[in-house]
């Protein structure tokens, strides 16, 4: 499979409604806490968008509420890889991404046959504490050897500017958070970053 070298992830359905429509393929829906009546209703409004516009939309961990929904793409970390039902994943047509961030992971992320496999953090990033340091590029072009034929995923505190560097290490896919939903201007970055990857599209 291929996937869209732009990778947008948000925390909420609205984040969709406001930056889909002006040309995201990609999007990650990662919404941490949140009643499932509340995430289901995020998960079914984030579908609609998604579909209207032809973007592919992925549920970040919550598998059953993405099999609800209809949805047919699921993001997993490690911890919810080791608690997930990959059979009843499976059996429902979902296409399955993996977090990794070292080799113990990677080979249990390659063991549960994924769609694509992501790696991170690139470089440092303020999303959340990482016990991991920045892989760095080099470790993107360690890991697509690992992983080839499988899409590689980058993310972590990238940005235009680094995009070059990351697909150039052998990164499919470029992973984005706060450089688009805490930029000032996020429509116009979104906009940016559509415009930088389009070579590689």
């Amino acid at each position: 499979m291929k996937l869209d070298p732009f990778y947008l992830i948000v925390d909420s359905a609205a984040w969709i409604e406001r930056l889909v429509p002006l040309g995201v393929k990609l999007v990650q829906l990662r919404i941490k806490d949140m009643v499932a009546a509340s995430l289901l209703a995020e998960i079914r409004t984030a579908k609609s968008v998604c579909e209207h516009h032809g973007c592919q939309l992925i549920i970040n961990d919550h598998w059953q509420l993405a099999i609800e929904a209809g949805c047919d793409f699921v993001h997993l970390g490690q911890e919810d890889l080791a608690a997930a039902d990959l059979g009843t994943i499976r059996r429902a047509g979902l296409k399955l991404g993996l977090s990794t961030h070292d080799h113990t992971e990677l080979g249990t992320a390659l063991a549960a046959t994924p769609d694509y496999i992501a790696l991170g953090p690139i470089y440092p990033t303020i999303l959340k504490e990482m016990k991991w340091a920045p892989q760095g590029l080099e470790r993107i072009g360690e890991w697509k050897r690992h992983v080839a034929p499988l899409p590689l995923v980058a993310i972590g505190g990238l940005n235009p500017d680094r995009l070059d560097g990351v697909f150039a290490a052998g990164a499919d896919s470029a992973a984005v958070v706060t450089d688009i939903t805490l930029n000032p201007d996020p429509e116009g970055r979104t906009r940016e970053w559509i415009e930088r990857t389009a070579q590689w599209r």
